[in-house]
């Protein structure tokens, strides 16, 4: 429980931070929000009418308390375009980003992890070799690249799948093999890593000696001791599927909120702005806090080791 609390404690200065930096990299970027509103026709009473209403003629520091308050309170402010709720539209939003956040983890976690320790068993091997070359391609591959690649040949070429746009699982899976491919590639490259680590320590020969198989050496004694950097790998990943996966969302025409941040930032629509990536910042400090909390789990020495720290 102290470990959590710490942890938690630690988590708010950053949120707090990332608050303040929403608001001030909002007002930096160029643009007018208010004659994207208004469109080509406008007058000048128009213009000033609009800014007073939606409180863009305060000074600074005044939109910044404001901002902060409706923050603490839940209120993440209304579109400049819609004149909706920005947390009733997200609320809308984030169910096709955990569709899609859990599809891509999918490919990465059972890719990943299976080439990977297939490639530790055979070190130095032609399969080994073929599964390094392939993975570093797969890392160093965009993913807007390989999104492309596939609507072009498989959902335009072949047609076994839909190209874009949003449904049933078919429209997932092109989606989520794109945007968890990389991801998938660098888990090979980790978890082949610490794979051959462990294996060469003494008590993987002691469990070999007992007898035990090998498939019980690699996944119950090998596979555990070298997980703390694949969960880093795997939250890391998942935070950032999480907080709005732009390039996947906007190429496969998924509505997720990657989309809407991209779509809010096109038509400099502040609050939505704000709103997508405070939501996208606290997202992934939420998982960050998730995975240090599962070291814990998985290795007791993490946890007392916190717990002892002043």
């Amino acid at each position: 429980m102290v470990y959590v609390l710490k942890r938690l404690l630690q988590a708010v200065p950053v949120v707090l931070g990332v608050m303040t930096l929403t608001f001030i990299l909002m007002y930096l970027v160029p643009g007018d929000p208010v004659l994207a509103m208004v469109g080509e026709h406008f007058d000048a009473a128009t213009v000033a009418n609009l800014r007073r209403q939606l409180g863009l003629d305060d000074p600074w520091p005044v939109q910044y308390i404001r901002f902060m308050g409706r923050i603490m309170t839940g209120d993440l402010g209304r579109s400049f375009l819609t004149d909706r709720a920005v947390a009733a539209e997200l609320l809308e939003r984030i169910p096709y980003t955990l569709e899609l956040a859990f599809g891509a983890m999918t490919v990465s976690v059972v890719v990943g992890l299976t080439v990977g320790i297939v490639a530790s068993l055979r070190p130095g091997s032609l399969l080994d070799r073929g599964i390094m070359v392939l993975s570093l391609a797969a890392v160093s591959a965009p993913v807007f690249w390989v999104a492309l690649l596939l609507i072009l040949y498989v959902g335009v070429g072949l047609r076994w799948l839909p190209p874009t746009g949003y449904g049933g699982l078919q429209y997932l899976i092109l989606p989520a093999i794109a945007l968890g491919t990389r991801s998938a590639a660098f888990l090979a490259r980790i978890t082949r890593a610490n794979m051959l680590e462990v294996l060469g320590e003494d008590y993987i020969r002691t469990a070999r000696a007992k007898g035990l198989s090998e498939w019980v050496v690699v996944l119950k004694h090998a596979l555990r001791n070298a997980l703390i950097p694949i969960i880093t790998v795997i939250g890391t990943d998942f935070g950032s599927y999480l907080s709005g996966a732009v390039l996947t969302e906007s190429v496969f025409g998924w509505p997720g909120v990657g989309r809407y941040a991209l779509d809010a930032i096109l038509k400099r629509d502040f609050p939505a702005i704000q709103g997508a990536v405070l939501f996208m910042a606290l997202i992934f400090i939420a998982v960050n806090l998730a995975v240090d909390l599962l070291y814990g789990w998985i290795d007791p020495r993490i946890r007392l080791a916190q717990e002892q720290a002043p």
